[in-house]
């Protein structure tokens, strides 16, 4: 055991004493969250939306239908109350919902006019604002053009209602998206790296003729960028709540045990890229294209994952990110309770268990 410390110490004062990548662990996280606090709005498509209604009339009927054809919108079905679209949202069933008040149809031509609310998610404001854009279009569309004779004098009061995120801030959208971008970076592309990095001056022989264990020494090599990946992770909500202006709705507790298993996974990435080359620049090329990349572009991050082909909706679910950045989100902005974050759990579990014994069994077979 005091073996392995000592290569724990070790490993913690070659960190320490190499000022660039102290820079690149602690000032790259500080930048890439102020940002991407501040980034642009995207495109939506394939819109999850549920509709309330007291009264299935023609005119609700139609308009149903008509925002169903949309390609903007998907049409998930009734709900009975407000309780129903809430309940239905923070599940991550529907992402927007519209609201019919009593006796719609009969209103339309009175004094006051009909109600129509429109319900969103606004956990992604950009989201959330095109979609409200797209329903009031639908919606004065269908009252202008396929009801001209019988809605003749009558009269909507749109009410809209943005849930979880009222001011629109892009910052409560990309700010999970970061962490899961930024734990990634510092804990394979780092680990990776340091691994191979004894691999190409020729000290990992050195080192596995110690009394440790091959597979001990790498882990000792781990450990210290498992702290490290912790302090990110405290910065990086440091920034956020108190820069970024981002609340913490849910447990911070289920939020900081979601983000240790996605730093232990994101460790089981680095060793199993560090089993398969023998150079840095080969290590950083696959972590920066492999598994970067399709995290800024393909993990929801940036864009809709619905909006996308089908064919990269399908990817999207390998990508490990794209199930931490749902789960953050759920917890830290909707404030759901971890019930509703046990299936991305559950494949972030998983990803760790196959990627650790694959990275574990691959290592012991270049080893001997």
């Amino acid at each position: 055991m005091k073996g392995f410390f000592a290569f724990v110490r070790k490993e913690f004062l070659h960190i320490f004493r190499d000022r660039r990548t102290l820079l690149v662990l602690i000032g790259l996280p500080t930048m890439l969250i102020v940002l991407f606090g501040f980034a642009i709005s995207t495109e939506i498509r394939n819109v999850n939306i549920g509709i309330c209604a007291p009264e299935r009339d023609i005119t609700v009927t139609r308009l149903a239908d008509k925002i169903d054809r949309s390609s903007y919108f998907t049409f998930k079905g009734w709900f009975g109350s407000d309780e129903d679209i809430d309940h239905a949202m923070r599940k991550g069933e529907i992402d927007a919902a519209l609201m019919f008040s009593d006796g719609f149809s009969s209103s339309l031509a009175g004094p006051d006019g009909a109600e129509i609310s429109i319900v969103t998610d606004a956990v992604n404001p950009n989201n959330a604002s095109m979609e409200v854009m797209y329903l009031t279009n639908i919606i004065y569309g269908y009252f202008r053009e396929d009801m001209q004779e019988s809605a003749e004098g009558a009269s909507i009061v749109p009410n809209l209602r943005m849930l979880y995120n009222p001011q629109l801030k892009s910052s409560y959208n990309f700010v999970p998206g970061i962490m899961g971008l930024i734990l990634l970076l510092v804990c394979a592309l780092m680990t990776s790296v340091s691994i191979v990095k004894e691999k190409e001056t020729g000290t990992m022989e050195v080192l596995l003729v110690s009394p440790v264990k091959p597979i001990g020494i790498v882990f000792a090599k781990m450990i210290p960028y498992f702290v490290i990946s912790c302090m990110v992770l405290v910065i990086t909500l440091l920034l956020t709540i108190f820069v970024l202006k981002v609340p913490i709705e849910g447990s911070f507790f289920w939020m900081i045990l979601v983000s240790m298993l996605y730093i232990i996974l994101s460790l089981g990435i680095g060793l199993l890229v560090s089993s398969l080359v023998k150079t840095q620049i080969i290590a950083t090329l696959i972590i920066g294209m492999v598994f970067l990349v399709p995290v800024m572009m393909m993990s929801g991050m940036l864009y809709p994952i619905e909006s996308m082909p089908y064919v990269f909706q399908i990817i999207a679910q390998i990508i490990p990110a794209k199930w931490y950045i749902e789960a953050i989100r759920k917890i830290m902005i909707e404030g759901v309770p971890f019930v509703f974050v046990l299936k991305e759990v559950g494949v972030l579990l998983a990803m760790t268990v196959v990627i650790f014994t694959a990275a574990v069994k691959k290592f012991n077979d270049r080893i001997e």
